[in-house]
């Protein structure tokens, strides 16, 4: 089953080689009526004895992941539930949509899965069995699998939406210094830059909106952008995770300081948030790198620490100028406010860094 549901998501959901135009044209055309629902929501639909039983301790075990190793915890999903005739009734676009069914005629259970059912870049699950002890054994054993499913959706669309904007200024200024591009949300712009050295500020406008009073909106006091930095890549010891974040201290305390006088970013090293790193390719499958996640705090030299928030790069070694090259989002924002579309915007960016 992990094999199938691997090949249906890279092959035919989302085809991750860049050369398949026809998957490539359906998620980027604009006709069509869009999704609904947030980043970061899985609409559960199934009957209520169903969504009471054991299987919702496996769907809230499976499906609700933490993005590790940020804190306060940032949740990969939250689910929404409605019943089959709630569902029938409402709308039908949500973005994330998971079935549970039960069908006593059936023979064997069956894991589907289908995009586009009722909205452009819609995601729709469905997990089908005979009865209640098979759908429960079904989802035993298949919903880490979903969660996979869906959480490589979440920042592919973000990731295609991001590609049909320009930011010609930006792009050829990324491009002239790095040989890179990125896929950047809609009026992104760059706020500072040095040799071998940029910061780009992400739009509010590209975040979910709060409302906080009678015809007043606050995008969530959500702050985040891109750095993009690189430097001689002369050994393999250089990307070691603790050399990776001994060049990265040393780089954003001269490139990225905070607008209190004498404070600058910096990685936190606590024992609960230590930046975690992985082996990964970007969205083209042609850029092996190295993905570090963790928090970054406001730091000075002989005062307290100021505020931070959380960081998620990615670490590669350009093939033609033998450069070593960071792409790292930060997102800057309260406790009380969602990091989970800023996570997913900037894991989009880096995941759509391609060679020039």
């Amino acid at each position: 089953m992990r094999k199938i549901c691997l090949f249906i998501l890279w092959s035919v959901v989302f085809s991750l080689i860049p050369s398949c135009d026809y998957i490539s044209s359906r998620l980027l055309k604009d006709d069509g009526i869009l999704v609904t629902g947030k980043v970061g929501e899985i609409l559960v639909v199934c009957e209520q004895d169903i969504w009471n039983s054991e299987i919702k301790k496996l769907l809230d075990s499976n499906l609700t992941q933490f993005i590790m190793p940020y804190y306060p915890d940032v949740a990969t999903f939250e689910l929404l539930h409605k019943t089959p005739d709630h569902f029938e009734k409402g709308s039908k676009r949500y973005r994330n949509t998971l079935f549970l069914k039960l069908n006593p005629s059936l023979k064997k259970s069956k894991f589907e899965i289908k995009e586009d059912v009722w909205a452009h870049g819609q995601l729709v699950v469905e997990l089908t069995a005979k009865n209640k002890v098979e759908l429960l054994n079904l989802c035993h054993n298949n919903l880490k699998e979903v969660h996979g499913c869906f959480d490589e959706v979440e920042w592919v669309r973000l990731l295609k939406k991001h590609q049909k904007t320009t930011n010609q200024v930006v792009q050829n200024e990324i491009s002239s210094n790095f040989n890179i591009s990125l896929a950047l949300p809609e009026s992104s712009k760059i706020v500072s830059r040095a040799d071998d050295f940029i910061r780009i500020e992400l739009p509010s406008a590209s975040r979910p909106i709060v409302f906080v009073g009678k015809g007043t909106q606050d995008p969530g006091s959500i702050n985040s952008g891109i750095l993009i930095y690189q430097y001689d890549y002369n050994s393999l010891e250089q990307l070691e995770p603790k050399n990776l974040l001994e060049r990265r201290d040393t780089i954003l305390k001269y490139n990225v300081p905070h607008e209190s006088e004498g404070y600058f970013m910096g990685t936190q090293y606590h024992k609960l948030v230590y930046p975690e790193t992985n082996s990964v390719f970007n969205f083209g499958k042609n850029i092996d790198g190295i993905e570090m996640k963790g928090m970054f705090q406001f730091k000075h030299n002989y005062k307290k620490n100021g505020t931070g928030g959380a960081f998620w790069a990615f670490h590669f070694v350009h093939p033609k100028t033998k450069k070593l090259i960071c792409v790292s989002g930060y997102v800057d924002a309260p406790s009380t406010t969602s990091w989970t579309h800023a996570l997913r915007e900037v894991q989009a960016v880096w995941k759509s860094t391609k060679i020039l």
